[in-house]
């Protein structure tokens, strides 16, 4: 059993959309204090973008940077709570988890009507799985948990 951000294309798998998330470009509150003024994708040119490590993206979906223009990284990691981190230090700025947002308030989403993205969870398991009702319950638990604890994340103040 595992949890993607893609649906596979082969295999004898069942897949499951569980929900959809949000990312927002976020940026601790004292380095947008610090840095200069961010109205404009063309400003994010002149900071510091925290992100994947670009040869290490396995999946499309988890290229968020460069569709928007922003394929260099000033720091990287393969790790989203890496990066969560970095940007709470006040590294750059980078793509957040929305929820991720509620456990780091100095991060504050920027240019929200510009870059808001949308991506979704999928359960993936075997189709051998759909015979035992221990693993039918497991994986409607796993999938009513997360779509619960993704429902649950608030809207945030906007940097501006």
């Amino acid at each position: 059993m595992a949890i993607t951000v893609s649906q596979p294309t082969g295999g004898r798998l069942l897949v499951q959309k569980i929900a959809d998330y949000r990312l927002h470009l976020a940026a601790a509150e004292a380095y947008l204090a610090a840095a200069p003024p961010i109205a404009t994708l063309a400003d994010l040119k002149a900071h510091p973008i925290v992100g994947y490590i670009p040869d290490m993206i396995f999946d499309k979906e988890l290229d968020y940077l460069a569709p928007l223009g922003l394929p260099r990284v000033a720091l990287a990691s393969t790790s989203a709570a890496v990066q969560v981190q970095l940007l709470r230090a006040g590294a750059g700025v980078g793509m957040v988890h929305a929820f991720a947002l509620p456990s780091a308030p100095e991060l504050l989403p920027v240019l929200p009507d510009a870059i808001n993205l949308t991506r979704s969870f999928y359960l993936v398991r075997h189709q051998d799985d759909r015979r035992s009702e221990r693993m039918q319950r497991f994986a409607s638990a796993l999938s009513q948990g997360m779509r619960a604890a993704l429902g649950a994340v608030t809207p945030r103040r906007i940097a501006r």
